[in-house]
């Protein structure tokens, strides 16, 4: 009954608050009801993404971005219509409702197919995994240890990192390396893995993009870079998608952050005179990853042997008149290892 508390949610529950709940309950779905848990609608982070990038705020009631025709089952179902429902639709919760039309449980996928995880889809994808930095943030562990070797719980996160695209059919990797690079490739020689390791040595740092170029003839089709400080729980493929039905050439993985200014905020006019004073004020952003789904055609662009960001890039491709799009996950779908109270976080996720 908590986990369905947790996912009941009412149609006045701000977007903001809505993702705060889904990142809370560990799912990527909640049901609209209303105070006699009838059910109304159902919304998931797909939904609120789309919503977003419509221009809607997160400030906004759920009732707006949510789908009011929700897949339900009706109380006293059989585990084979639930069955067919799930498979059929690709979705891994449906609300049971008694004839009053009232919330009464709910069916998970795990629920029907125990042991097994939903399928996820197959992209098959190169990634380039950008490991050549010194990782300064987290001195001194990084004067010994490579920042791609930092272990979280048994496995370094690079591996972690690896093992999420793998999930997904990504079996051709390309680690972009300079510091410590011998220690990354030592690493790896020392077990079997089911993909396939390749290394692009800079000989100096290049930036976040300038290694890129010396893959500049080696993609044919669509591709992932990632920074090797991050974890990304997402759907992979549904990334894929957006960025080619958007016709972009870069896509940037956006996480939302909320931020609270603890003091009253003042806005000064003429001759420091106080027009007013924000409380408190809460703004939302949506910040840059780290992750990337680009086209080849963007390898093109950057200069070789030269300091060149992915700023940069993005800012190339922008000039040219080519698209830029940007994928939002939530703040708790992003995991970021670049620096202390950051790495402290993610061990405390893991429950390391």
């Amino acid at each position: 009954m908590n986990r369905l508390n947790s996912i009941l949610v009412p149609p006045t529950l701000t977007i903001r608050n809505a993702l705060k709940q889904m990142d809370s309950s560990g799912g990527k779905i909640l049901f609209v009801v209303d105070e006699a848990t009838r059910l109304l609608g159902v919304v998931t982070d797909g939904n609120i993404r789309r919503w977003m990038l419509k221009g809607g705020k997160l400030s906004a009631a759920i009732k707006k971005a949510m789908h009011p025709e929700p897949v339900m089952l009706n109380d006293g179902y059989r585990p084979e219509e639930a069955k067919e429902k799930m498979l059929s639709k690709a979705i891994e919760c449906i609300p049971v409702v008694d004839t009053a039309g009232k919330v009464v449980s709910v069916v998970w996928w795990t629920d029907l197919f125990k042991g097994t995880a939903q399928k996820k889809g197959t992209i098959a994808l190169p990634v380039v995994l950008m490991a050549g930095g010194e990782g300064t943030r987290l001195a001194p562990f990084t004067k010994i240890l490579p920042k791609p070797l930092m272990p979280i719980g048994d496995k370094p996160v690079i591996e972690l990192i690896i093992n999420r695209f793998y999930d997904y059919g990504c079996t051709d990797f390309y680690l972009s390396v300079n510091y410590k690079s011998n220690i990354i490739k030592a690493y790896f020689e020392d077990f079997k893995h089911p993909y396939d390791i390749r290394y692009v040595r800079e000989d100096k740092p290049l930036g976040t993009a300038g290694s890129l170029n010396l893959l500049r003839n080696r993609f044919k089709k669509t591709f992932f870079v990632s920074n090797c400080d991050i974890l990304i729980e997402a759907d992979f493929e549904d990334i894929v998608q957006f960025h080619k039905s958007s016709g972009n050439k870069i896509t940037l993985v956006g996480s939302m952050k909320h931020y609270t200014i603890p003091y009253g905020v003042c806005t000064v006019g003429v001759s420091g005179q106080l027009n007013k004073i924000d409380e408190k004020p809460e703004y939302d952003f949506l910040v840059n990853t780290g992750m990337y789904v680009l086209e080849p055609e963007v390898l093109k662009l950057i200069p070789g042997d030269k300091m060149f960001h992915m700023t940069d890039l993005i800012a190339s491709c922008r000039a040219k008149g080519w698209k830029v799009g940007v994928y939002p996950i939530s703040e708790k779908s992003w995991l970021d290892m670049g620096q202390w109270e950051d790495l402290k976080e993610t061990l405390k996720r893991f429950g390391v």
